[in-house]
């Protein structure tokens, strides 16, 4: 039997069936630039990894208050495998879902789905509105002001770098290095 596996132009037409936000769209394909660059890093399926970024926030949408839970029903109706749906679930551990993050896969997931959120706020009140120049003590300057980007769970990154066991500023360092290169698509390549 064969078993079915998702492609990159899948997961994109998913995310934009269910999906009309831009900004919403935008932060799907920041998450997944991380996660291909955190794969490669890792010697990791980029592929697996990208595709699982791409859609882990598919219900957030049109199911806010189910956010999660819609997801699995979403995938599984696609025929979805098992292991995408439970990354794409256990990014959300201790808000709506209680599926720990278990892989690499999925503690990445966890942790930098916050992560983009700040420095995508950090990069927009740069006068470069870039991540092309952001170094990462401009992040850890925000990071510091609870006001700042104040819908960013920073425990989550800080209990997320704890399941990895990594360090925060080389997290921050290698969520800008995967925004870099989507920096076009996701509207953060500034004046560069």
């Amino acid at each position: 039997m064969n078993k079915y596996i998702p492609t990159r132009e899948d997961a994109l037409q998913l995310l934009k069936e269910y999906n009309p936000d831009d900004s919403l769209i935008k932060h799907a394909l920041a998450v997944e630039g991380v996660m291909r660059y955190m794969a490669r890093k890792n010697g990791e399926d980029e592929e697996k990894w990208g595709i699982i970024g791409l859609v882990h926030d598919i219900d957030y949408y049109k199911y806010p208050e189910q956010h999660c839970q819609k997801s699995r029903e979403i995938l599984e109706e696609k025929g979805w495998p098992e292991e995408y749906i439970r990354a794409v679930v256990s990014h959300g551990w201790g808000i709506c879902s209680d599926v720990k993050p278990e892989t690499t896969l999925e503690k990445t997931l966890y942790t930098i789905d916050e992560l983009t959120g700040l420095v995508v706020t950090t990069a927009l009140v740069r006068p470069s509105k870039s991540v092309m120049d952001m170094e990462v003590k401009s992040v850890k300057k925000k990071w510091k002001d609870k006001s700042f980007a104040a819908g960013v769970n920073r425990d989550i990154i800080l209990k997320g770098a704890e399941l990895l066991g990594a360090d925060l500023s080389q997290l921050i360092e290698d969520t800008i290095k995967g925004m870099r290169e989507v920096a076009e698509e996701i509207g953060l390549k500034g004046n560069f």
